[in-house]
């Protein structure tokens, strides 16, 4: 079989050579070039839906995946099951923990506010834990896409966790060590919180505002199954 593409033609000099790929098997691999921290932050929607995305594409290369979860432990406007939970056991490579207490801290919604700061310091514990193993672990190679985290991961993303340091759950200056104490081959994406958290913007390499331009909740809608869930 010979190649008769153009080695002039621009299309063919990028990675896709302009034609739509095709789905390929799932096998372990390594990526050649992570290692950065990421912020999303900001009072607008899909800060969660963007770090899922993610994962879900991380995943799709092969790369080991953790999603730790802070604040989400359930509301009463919230069926209890989660679309990315269901969809996330059907791929490889890509685990899960709710480390959340009912309801939302400060909301008073019948929940307890000292659950929520426990809740968030176990959580805070927790991925001090993943960070740790995955300094441990050779990051540079394929990882087990079934193994525990504590084999190693190649992203770590902590949804909520700035939320939890802007309602003073945690010490800021404690996601600041996460940070510092990353190695140098982990992806290490962090969510949350409505105020700009400074005390992370120069250790991150990628830092992204999602802004609210409008949103139905203004108005009273309340979480919707597929879109929120």
């Amino acid at each position: 079989m010979t190649d008769d593409t153009d080695p002039t033609d621009p299309i063919e000099r990028t990675p896709g050579r302009g034609r739509t790929p095709d789905a390929r098997e799932i096998e372990p691999r390594a990526p050649e070039e992570f290692g950065l921290t990421q912020v999303w932050w900001g009072d607008g929607k899909g800060k969660t839906t963007a770090a899922l995305g993610m994962a879900v594409r991380a995943a799709g290369h092969g790369y080991r995946v953790h999603l730790l979860q802070f604040m989400k432990g359930g509301a009463s406007s919230v069926e209890d099951v989660r679309g990315e939970y269901n969809a996330i056991a059907t791929i490889p490579g890509i685990s899960y923990e709710n480390t959340g207490n009912y309801g939302w801290h400060g909301f008073l919604d019948g929940s307890d506010d000292d659950e929520h700061e426990a809740k968030a310091k176990g959580g805070l514990e927790r991925a001090r834990e993943v960070v740790d193993a995955a300094g441990e672990a050779d990051l540079t190679g394929p990882l087990d896409l079934e193994g525990d985290p504590e084999e190693g991961v190649h992203m770590l993303i902590l949804d909520e966790i700035l939320y939890a340091a802007n309602r003073e759950l945690i010490d800021p200056e404690d996601v600041l060590d996460l940070l510092e104490r990353k190695p140098d081959d982990l992806e290490l994406v962090l969510t949350g919180g409505h105020e700009r958290p400074e005390y992370v913007l120069e250790a991150a390499a990628l830092v992204t505002n999602v802004r609210k331009e409008k949103h139905p909740i203004d108005a009273g809608q309340r979480a919707r199954k597929g879109t929120e869930y």
